[in-house]
């Protein structure tokens, strides 16, 4: 079964498919550009490419996986708008994976995966010796965060390195798109019904609404 895999959680814009069989899967074609500012621009194009490299058209789509976050809110929404839109259109299902789960934990170590959330603050997660989730996902500054890790990773590691108070590791920076496959192979192979892709944004936007007209006289 083709899937596509997309995630704007970070300033990393990645599209990919995988090839996922009933005894495993593989990653056939992967993009990933990192521009903070582009995440509109590059996720059509990258999709395009990853189905030409595959010979594949839209249409032999199975799934569709994205990363929820979290993330800033105006790159974060790109992904998940542009999954569920598809994902409507072609009557395939979407499923969800937490960003920071596709960073997730070092085997053998308590992790801490950390991505860079603006505001001089990092998006986070603790993962036990066997790479599950034990806290967060949460949005602090860097000093706030849970100092129970052995070994930091993602780019908001590397940021507040020296924030941190643990060794911080060069890679993964991004979340993974062979880590975003696994974490949904189950669900993909059982057909489990499309789910909502619910952003996890931990924070308010920073554009809101305004709260009224003054009235013209007095």
């Amino acid at each position: 079964m083709l899937v596509l895999v997309l995630d704007t959680s970070t300033p990393a814009v990645t599209a990919a498919l995988a090839d996922v069989t009933p005894t495993g899967h593989t990653v056939l074609a992967e993009l990933r550009t990192v521009d903070g500012r582009a995440h509109g621009e590059l996720m059509a194009p990258e999709i395009d490419e990853v189905l030409r490299k595959s010979d594949a058209t839209v249409r032999d789509l199975a799934a569709i996986v994205a990363g929820t976050g979290p993330g800033p809110f105006t790159g974060l929404r790109v992904g998940l708008v542009t999954a569920a839109s598809m994902g409507q259109v072609l009557g395939i299902p979407t499923y969800g994976v937490c960003s920071l789960d596709a960073i997730g934990g070092v085997p053998g170590q308590v992790t801490l995966a950390a991505t860079d959330a603006r505001r001089r603050e990092v998006y986070w997660a603790v993962y036990d010796q066997s790479g599950a989730r034990i806290e967060g996902p949460h949005v602090d500054v860097p000093d706030a965060v849970a100092h129970q890790a052995m070994v930091a990773v993602g780019d908001g590691a590397l940021k507040y390195a020296d924030r941190l108070g643990v060794k911080v590791l060069d890679e993964p920076r991004y979340p993974v798109v062979d880590a975003f496959v696994r974490l949904a192979a189950e669900r993909i192979r059982a057909g489990a019904p499309s789910e909502p892709l619910t952003p996890l944004y931990l924070r308010r936007p920073d554009a809101v609404a305004a709260g009224g007209h003054k009235p013209v006289l007095q």
